[in-house]
């Protein structure tokens, strides 16, 4: 029978809900027990497709179109389970689907309200498309006492009812501040946010306890007495180097026993740490360093990149290499020669996505600054379009090709599909609703031999997950091969191009995949294994 964990948060956001659903979903998983990761997020958008990433952070894309909340792809990344549509759920999407059914008349004339009917949808979808999972982990977004949360925090409230003790298990999430000028912990905030889940008919069973050092046992103790808790479950989660290190932590802290005891199971499963800690050994004895200017729109927050910073970790790590990452605002290097001055000491050049005219011409120009000095260069998505305007905009006459997102242009060598004409054909495409009109999700790509994309896959076909609504125009194809541009990668049907590069240049290329959505700590991207590699023999 299915075990459901439910973590919330409280005290302050950001406290690492997301890294503790996936770290103890990690150690579920190697006990050898089925996992699956759900985020309940509680913002009216039906997706964070439209949000800002300097606001939300990264929108993650999952293998079958989803675009759901960065956790999901901590989720991934620590557990190798591949998140699906229905493991992200948002209130927009629970009172649209509320609201569908009134309109239906499916409640029968009934008055609807928040409870029951919209607590029984999270619940239902709390619940739904499962297989024999023996545990599904549901991280509760936003922080207790904030009025989004309130009607998830009911609904499992009543799953605990409905359930039992034996089959669920609360988990919370709170920060343990210490004050220096005091010089002790303050453990008023946590009783105050215990306070609050307890007003709501929720008493947590473990109490996570984020904290800068290690508390004494005074406060330990204090913590148990004041939120109602043994003192085994009040578990200590201190800074760490990183992310990565707080699976093995949670383990020395006993979580696992902790866990098994609540929902009363056998505590003597065996579970293997050696991926985790041979990937922690090889953090630690690193011996090269390389340098990558990230050059993007949305720098004010890593988040915003939050995948690519962990796949250029991750095979830095492949690599026996730091990494270090400069955030360069586009938008700041608009003047080509303040560009060269400040991209001239990094060891290689990347390109993110992104969405809008807004800060293209400094990326542009740090194409150009790659190309002169021979720096390796990774354009992805966005990257690799603007990767492509900058190089047909060499060949006479084609000195204004752009892009359609820029606005109407007469060479629409980057365009939506259905702006298309091939064979006096239009293909349709919904371009209205910017929430629906994107190529999302996992695709394949068909690689050409001899290429450097095939060198690096070592297979001529891939797949990779996608988010853009605009293409490279197929009508410009000849144009952009005479450009000295290699289409080394294109969809099944030949008409999409996924992949470009330059054999004028030792490693510069451009993917219209998103490659950092499927890089793990256990299993680097090849892409970006490549990419570090090229830096290092710079």
């Amino acid at each position: 029978m299915t075990k459901f964990i439910f973590i919330t948060g409280g005290v302050v956001s950001s406290l690492g809900k997301g890294i503790v659903s996936s770290s103890i979903a990690s150690l579920l998983t190697l006990c050898k027990y089925k996992v699956r990761i759900r985020k309940l997020d509680p913002y009216l958008n039906i997706d964070p497709g439209t949000m800002n990433p300097s606001q939300h952070g990264e929108v993650f894309v999952t293998d079958d179109g989803a675009e759901t909340d960065m956790d999901l792809g901590h989720y991934e990344r620590f557990t190798g389970i591949i998140s699906k549509k229905s493991d992200n759920i948002t209130t927009g999407k629970i009172y649209s689907e509320v609201l569908k059914k009134e309109r239906r008349g499916d409640y029968l004339g009934s008055t609807v309200q928040v409870i029951p009917h919209v607590t029984d949808e999270i619940k239902k979808f709390i619940k739904k498309d499962l297989s024999n999972e023996d545990f599904v982990i549901c991280e509760i977004g936003g922080t207790v006492g904030d009025i989004e949360s309130l009607p998830f925090l009911e609904a499992i409230r009543q799953l605990r009812n409905e359930l039992g003790k034996s089959k669920t298990l609360f988990i919370h999430l709170t920060l343990v501040p210490f004050l220096s000028s005091a010089n002790e912990f303050k453990t008023k905030p946590t009783q105050h946010s215990v306070k609050e889940l307890l007003g709501l008919g929720i008493q947590p069973d473990l109490l996570l306890c984020r904290t800068e050092r290690k508390f004494d046992k005074k406060a330990k103790e204090k913590i148990s007495l004041f939120c109602n808790t043994s003192l085994d479950s009040v578990i200590l989660v201190e800074n760490a180097k990183t992310i990565y290190e707080i699976p093995l932590k949670l383990y020395k802290q006993g979580i696992l026993k902790q866990v098994f005891t609540h929902l009363n199971m056998n505590q003597n499963r065996n579970v293997n740490l050696k991926l985790w800690e041979d990937f922690l050994d090889k953090f630690n004895k690193l011996k090269n360093f390389v340098s990558v200017a990230i050059v993007g729109k949305y720098t004010n927050l890593s988040e915003s990149y939050k995948s690519l910073n962990e796949a250029l970790f991750h095979s830095g790590i492949f690599n026996n290499t730091r990494v270090e990452i400069k955030w360069v605002d586009s938008k700041k290097i608009e003047n080509i020669s303040k560009c060269e001055q400040i991209l001239k000491n990094c060891d290689g050049i990347l390109v993110p996505g992104g969405f809008g005219r807004d800060g293209t011409v400094g990326k542009i120009n740090a194409i150009k600054i790659s190309k002169k000095l021979k720096k390796p260069f990774l354009g992805i998505c966005f990257g690799m379009q603007l990767a492509i305007l900058e190089s047909i905009s060499n060949l006479r006459g084609y000195k204004n090709a752009s892009s359609t997102e820029f606005g109407k242009t007469s060479i629409p060598v980057i365009s939506m599909i259905h702006e298309w004409k091939k064979n006096k054909k239009i293909v349709k495409h919904d371009y209205k609703n910017l929430g629906g009109s994107m190529r999302l999700g996992s695709y394949t790509s068909i690689l050409f031999k001899g290429s450097k994309i095939y060198s690096i896959y070592r297979k001529n076909k891939i797949n990779e997950r996608h988010r853009h609504r605009y293409e490279v125009n197929y009508n410009y194809k000849k144009q952009i091969e005479k450009s000295g541009v290699v289409l080394s990668g294109m969809s099944p049907d030949g008409n999409l191009v996924e992949i470009m590069e330059r054999r004028d240049h030792p490693w510069f290329l451009g993917v219209q995949f998103h490659p950092e959505l499927k890089s793990t700590p256990f299993k680097p991207h090849p892409i970006f294994n490549s990419f570090i590699k090229a830096l290092l023999n710079k």
